[in-house]
């Protein structure tokens, strides 16, 4: 009889804690001008952690893309910018948050720290990129594509 009340206490702890899956295609939406930039695909590596990668950079009026991460530190620098790895060892942390990872912004070669949270369903991704304490970063919340 004991056994059951442990067995409930123990599958409601358990998943609150678990972080639904980020993996897939998601629309990078400009926090400063609200248009789409580029399409990342995250995907999780066998850890746990996750990575992400520009697969498409979206056109839009008046920007003409850089072809490569010129003022990224190595091992970027001069790497081709559509196909590069921007999110690196974002690990889930329960409860639909992610963090500890590295996000490197391609045309300033800037790497900051990362942590997320899934929101709407799992459509919407929310990142916060910031160097040393979260206060002092930018958020800009994502599309799912797929």
């Amino acid at each position: 009889m004991w056994k059951l009340p442990l067995i409930l206490t123990l599958s409601v702890y358990s998943s609150l804690s678990l972080a639904a899956d980020i993996s897939g295609t998601w629309k990078q939406i400009d926090d400063k001008t609200g248009s789409a930039k580029a399409l990342i695909q995250i995907r999780q590596e066998k850890d746990g952690r996750y990575i992400g990668k520009i697969v498409k950079i979206t056109p839009r009026p008046g920007y003409v893309p850089r072809e490569t991460c010129v003022d990224c530190p190595e091992p970027y620098r001069n790497k081709p910018i559509l196909g590069l790895d921007i999110i690196h060892n974002l690990e889930p942390l329960g409860n639909n948050s992610y963090g500890n990872g590295k996000i490197i912004d391609p045309l300033t070669g800037k790497i900051y720290s990362v942590k997320g949270r899934l929101l709407s369903n799992g459509r919407l991704l929310q990142l916060r990129g910031y160097l040393g304490v979260s206060m002092l970063g930018r958020t800009q919340v994502w599309i799912r594509e797929n």
